[in-house]
């Protein structure tokens, strides 16, 4: 599946610019279906076949998509590892999957007792012009091309896993979901609902914010190689740096996770920027709070979108452009066509409207199981095939999904349950809060209470905790309300950019 897109992107895009590494060289849809031949032969003659799993460790560079696409066209599984982890997460990482090879760079991985290991000099790592850049295609993955090799198409098998993609990891180690070429398609299906450009309109510019081991890049590629469109790559997401992008390549979506889209609208250099070009905002990856939402759509005039879902899941639910715009401040939205949405109770019965319970999804987008895992495989799974989010939320009688946070994130404050993404939704609307979390802290009392971490928009003038529960107190129930307030210069990040809830409870 994705090895004949590629054949067939390199044939009608050929010279077009499919990604543009943070140097600035661009490799063309026919040079990524020519090197992934190449390479796939020199993985073969390693002993790369169908079922091996080889586990890429890079940076964020067009190299491993190239990597990627040649496991595809052997047959063997790519497992992506976030470089941005510490060296102990990615053990644990290498450890679940135990590949049959490692293709890192000295910098990220010098040694590896146990597997086989590759250490590929990336073309991404110094700046190129002019000569140097036109000897780019000589020298980039010189460790495993082979000059002028083809492989010959594998059969038809839509079940055939491709990908290994990594959970977030925020509640334990992270988990492989496996996902196969018939995940795939039905992703690129409703992704290509969600279009901007027709074939007639000319190819659109568009920046990769997360690494490329994350489950948008690895489960989307395919729709991205059928629009024709050019990504660029960043080694590290700024949010000058998607602002630069989107004014000199008129760029009409900027699409993210609610982290970074922040960024991007506190930018000191925000205004000087020309965005008449952008005419959505898509945000996805993390909860979006209404006042978010609101911000974008007053600075930048266009509508937004809120998709959610979970890596097992693949694709889950999402607002549209043509929604009611309360819909994305209130909710979520409805499930994506194909996708079957349900709240269920702890014993797996399904929930009436305006009950909290645990959110199902299945789809054919549902990963296969996790890799090597299987308890936890059958711990993720319903009997009757949707997939556990460990999220937890309600319907309305309209259908639309509302979350109120993690089950493990839920705490019990005197006998009453407190979701901590409802009260930062509130909270969030206050016009001196510019990011907040709610965690909980035990108190011999009440039993746990809930803790604010808040960056203030002015570090100056911060609000009070009196102030900020004189505020929320007038939209939900006081025992959800806040007991204590720390004020920060900034919230931890995940390696996914997430905030870091775990990293802020050990501290508490």
């Amino acid at each position: 599946m994705l090895a004949d897109t590629v054949r067939q992107a390199g044939r009608v895009f050929g010279k077009r610019s499919f990604q543009i590494a943070p140097s600035g060289w661009a490799m063309s849809y026919e040079q990524l279906n020519r090197w992934s031949d190449e390479v796939a032969v020199g993985l073969a003659q390693r002993g790369v076949r169908e079922s091996s799993v080889v586990a890429l460790l890079l940076p964020t560079c067009p190299e491993y998509t190239v990597l990627y696409v040649a496991c595809a066209k052997l047959g063997a599984l790519t497992a992506g590892v976030n470089h941005r982890l510490t060296q102990v997460e990615r053990e644990r990482v290498l450890a679940t999957v135990q590949p049959d090879l490692i293709l890192s760079t000295p910098e990220l991985m010098e040694t590896q007792e146990s597997t086989e290991l590759i250490q590929l000099c990336t073309a991404t790592s110094p700046s190129l012009d002019g000569s140097e850049a036109d000897q780019i295609e000589a020298e980039v993955l010189a460790e495993v091309r082979v000059i002028g090799g083809s492989v010959a198409p594998l059969s038809k098998d839509l079940d055939r896993p491709i990908c290994i993609v990594f959970t977030s990891g925020t509640t334990g180690t992270p988990k492989g979901a496996i996902f196969a070429g018939r995940q795939l398609q039905f992703i690129c299906q409703v992704d290509t609902q969600h279009m901007w450009n027709s074939p007639q309109e000319p190819a659109l510019h568009s920046c990769a914010g997360t690494s490329l081991t994350h489950l948008g890049p690895m489960t989307k590629l395919l729709g991205n190689l059928h629009r024709g469109g050019t990504s660029h790559l960043m080694k590290k997401w700024t949010a000058l740096g998607e602002l630069e992008a989107t004014e000199q390549f008129r760029m009409p979506v900027i699409a993210g996770i609610p982290t970074q889209l922040a960024l991007i609208l506190h930018h000191k250099s925000f205004d000087e920027f020309d965005l008449s070009c952008v005419q959505a905002v898509i945000i996805g990856g993390g909860p979006a709070t209404p006042a978010l939402i609101s911000e974008a759509r007053e600075r930048l005039g266009v509508p937004v979108a809120v998709r959610y879902a979970c890596t097992e899941a693949g694709i889950g639910v999402g607002t549209s452009f043509q929604d009611p715009p309360e819909d994305a401040l209130q909710s979520v939205g409805r499930p994506h066509s194909g996708v079957e949405l349900t709240v269920r109770s702890e014993a797996g019965e399904l929930l009436e409207p305006n009950t909290v319970g645990e959110i199902t999804l299945a789809s054919p987008a549902v990963m296969s199981g996790y890799y090597n895992d299987e308890v936890a495989t059958a711990t993720a799974f319903c009997s009757d095939g949707a997939v556990r989010t460990g999220d937890l939320g309600h319907l309305d009688t309209a259908g639309r999904l509302h979350l109120v946070g993690r089950a493990k994130e839920m705490y019990v404050r005197g006998g009453y349950n407190v979701y901590p993404m409802e009260v930062e939704a509130v909270l969030s609307q206050h016009n001196d809060v510019a990011e907040v979390v709610v965690v909980p802290r035990p108190d011999p009392v009440m039993g746990e209470i809930g803790v604010a971490v808040l960056v203030p928009r002015d570090p100056l003038n911060p609000p009070t905790l009196e102030a900020l529960r004189s505020f929320a107190g007038e939209q939900i129930a006081p025992f959800k309300l806040p007991s204590e307030l720390l004020i920060r210069d900034s919230l931890p990040r995940t390696a996914m950019e997430k905030i870091d809830r775990n990293a802020i409870r050990e501290e508490l």
